[in-house]
């Protein structure tokens, strides 16, 4: 009887050992390809079409994506990002730097609560919900 539940006992651990699926890890983009995308985004958003402008914004970033591989600490990160802030100053016009700085923040790729499952542009609706009689 022992030999039977200590038998069952291990076909359990291992399943269950098996059910586990191994920690997938994100793959980290080089810095260059960290660079490339904020530089796209941020002359996205501001409407920078000028190549030298761009290729001015790319050296920028690709040196903070650089610094930022080289695992600085928290101090460290927020000099850094300050450091940005100040040489976007320069580059940009103030026009865009403005529009840089008050740009709202982006909506969570998930979002939680009642409206989770609503499309996020839907307008509100037009006939009221259905009521449950009792």
């Amino acid at each position: 009887m022992k030999k039977l539940v200590s038998i069952c006992l291990l076909a359990l651990l291992a399943g269950s050992l098996m059910a586990q699926e191994p920690a997938v890890e994100r793959p980290q983009r080089t810095p260059e390809e960290e660079a490339l995308k904020q530089t796209m985004r941020l002359t996205r958003e501001l409407g920078i079409k000028d190549s030298v402008r761009f290729d001015t914004i790319y050296k920028m970033h690709l040196k903070y994506a650089r610094s930022r591989q080289q695992g600085l600490t928290r101090a460290e990160n927020l000099a850094r990002l300050q450091a940005i802030y100040k040489e976007l100053e320069l580059l940009l016009t103030p026009e865009e730097y403005n529009r840089f700085m008050n740009h709202p923040a982006e909506q969570p790729r998930h979002p939680r609560g009642a409206n989770a499952l609503m499309p996020a542009k839907q307008g509100p609706r037009t006939t009221p919900p259905p009521t449950t009689q009792q």
